[in-house]
């Protein structure tokens, strides 16, 4: 009966707040990721993307305005990691925070001897536990010179590994998923990078990917979704298990 209601209420939203085709055709234009799926799950995306849109309220400040391509460009990019894991992997969170541009975070942080600090590093997204997540607009309409950079999955994916706790690169697998594996290969994958990163040798992925086990998730995911091929080359074992993670198969 429960199913029966999900899906009466999924074409109900999707009757009422279609997007229209122009939209549509301008984010798989500018959304690559999309851009690349057969035309099945395009067609899910776009319910996916419909329902996001229902569920979560866009929020621009500082003057921001999003037209509606804006917004279902966001959309569309926050609901590629969840294309077969379904909405429900986005519940407990509500609001999408939209600067501008880089953002800098005034909160105080303790370090590991007592010491509080002032944030004060600009930021290009972030996420909240069970809070929103907030994105600089500017950064996911340019996402800098190096490819697969894609802010809007990174923050996507720490909503993904915060789903049972903190974030730690350690989002909750699925049934026949091995944790052993998932330990080995990303963890392998990390320490093989920083010896090679300390070297001054180049990377496969963003150095920032670098900073936790958490950030590694995040960079990796973004990769996985937007230059599949070379994370496929460079990590593999990390590629296969976003593969089991993800339920897709981008390259």
């Amino acid at each position: 009966m429960f199913d029966k209601l999900r899906n009466w209420r999924v074409r109900r939203t999707v009757a009422r707040h279609p997007i229209g085709e122009s939209l549509w055709q301008d984010a798989l234009r500018r959304c690559a990721p999309a851009r690349r799926l057969g035309a099945s799950d395009q067609a899910t995306l776009r319910v996916l993307a419909t329902l996001f849109l229902e569920a979560k309220s866009l929020e621009p400040t500082q003057g921001l305005q999003l037209g509606d391509a804006d917004r279902v460009l966001l959309a569309t990019h926050a609901c590629i990691p969840i294309l077969k894991l379904g909405l429900d992997w986005y519940d407990g969170w509500h609001s999408v925070i939209v600067y501008p541009s880089a953002f800098i975070p005034r909160r105080p942080h303790m370090d590991a001897t007592g010491v509080v600090h002032q944030t004060d590093s600009a930021l290009a997204g972030e996420a909240w536990g069970r809070g929103p997540v907030i994105l600089s607009w500017a950064d996911v309409l340019n996402p800098g010179k190096r490819p697969g950079h894609n802010v809007i999955i990174h923050e996507m994916a720490h909503k993904l590994d915060m789903l049972n706790g903190d974030a730690n690169g350690f989002p909750p697998l699925h049934r026949r998923m091995n944790r052993r594996v998932w330990t080995q290969a990303l963890s392998s994958a990390w320490d093989r990078l920083r010896g090679e990163y300390r070297e001054g040798l180049p990377l496969p992925i963003d150095p920032y990917g670098l900073e936790s086990p958490a950030e590694f998730f995040a960079v990796v995911s973004e990769q996985f979704f937007e230059e599949p091929a070379a994370l496929r080359e460079h990590l593999p074992e990390v590629y296969r298990q976003l593969e089991l993670f993800y339920r897709q198969h981008p390259y």
